[in-house]
């Protein structure tokens, strides 16, 4: 099963490591010309720390169909990043898109007022046409041992879609060095969603730091709207409520019984 019409359910043990929505819209070159002043002192409230990155570009290649191509490099992008004090919560602005993330997720509620400030003020100070695409990624880590059930099987906690071979009677999990579910498909007429799903081991990132041992289950969900068509400023906030209803329609078909009771749900919505 792949979507679900379960409730949406809030999860005592809920498995999101890792959230980002993001906004893209039509290159604004003041952006990336001109730190953003007005737009920090808007946020700065919320998200006091600011740093400046640079990310590289692709070069472009030009004239393929002559007989001297050229590589041409880019020059770099800014990247603005606004922190909360506890550097759960990012803010990342470019000269194409406006994005939030959280390490810390404690619910979508929580998580669309945070956005509601920041989106607000981008789009007061900046004006964009309109957004070329909306975001919303859900990145799930699902450790046995932190659900209480290190003796379980991946194949009677994901669904047949998601585990594949695991779920063979003649396949030890133990012998299946990689095992992985990547699709792309329509939900609807304007969103698609993007999924990696499979066992492995999660590697820190922190240099030197020893490395968790434990074999856990990414289910990596990155849905969007727009891919194409452009969508209205003033309908940025319905595009999320959508791609989050359609999100909790994938987690909910990934997931069995048997998973949602280790998660420990709390009430449904």
């Amino acid at each position: 099963m792949l979507l679900s019409d379960h409730p949406r359910t809030v999860y005592g043990r809920a498995p999101a490591h890792e959230v980002i929505c993001q906004f893209r819209f039509p290159v604004i070159l003041s952006i990336n010309n001109t730190e953003p002043a007005d737009f920090q002192e808007a946020v700065r409230a919320a998200f006091p720390k600011y740093a400046k990155m640079q990310d590289t570009t692709p070069p472009q290649v030009t004239g393929l169909d002559g007989p001297n191509p050229q590589i041409l490099r880019q020059p770099p992008v800014n990247n603005y990043n606004f922190l909360s004090a506890d550097s759960l919560w990012k803010l990342n602005l470019t000269q194409n898109f406006i994005a939030l993330s959280t390490l810390h997720y404690d619910g979508w509620e929580s998580f669309a007022r945070q956005l509601d400030k920041p989106l607000a003020e981008f789009i007061r100070i900046y004006n964009p046409a309109y957004f070329e695409r909306v975001g919303l990624r859900y990145v799930n880590i699902f450790s046995r041992e932190k659900l209480g059930i290190p003796g379980a099987k991946w194949a009677e906690l994901f669904t047949r879609s998601y585990v594949g071979p695991l779920a063979e009677e003649d396949v030890r999990e133990e012998d299946v060095l990689n095992c992985a579910a990547d699709l792309l498909f329509k939900l609807d007429s304007s969103c698609m969603v993007k999924i990696h799903a499979g066992p492995g081991r999660v590697k820190g990132n922190a240099p030197n730091a020893p490395q968790d041992p434990e074999v856990k289950f990414l289910l990596d969900m990155d849905l969007s709207m727009g891919n194409g068509q452009t969508l209205p400023c003033t309908l940025s906030a319905g595009a999320l409520e959508t791609l989050h209803a359609h999100a909790t329609r994938v987690f909910e078909g990934a997931v069995t019984e048997k998973l949602r009771a280790a998660m420990k749900p709390q009430s449904a919505l």
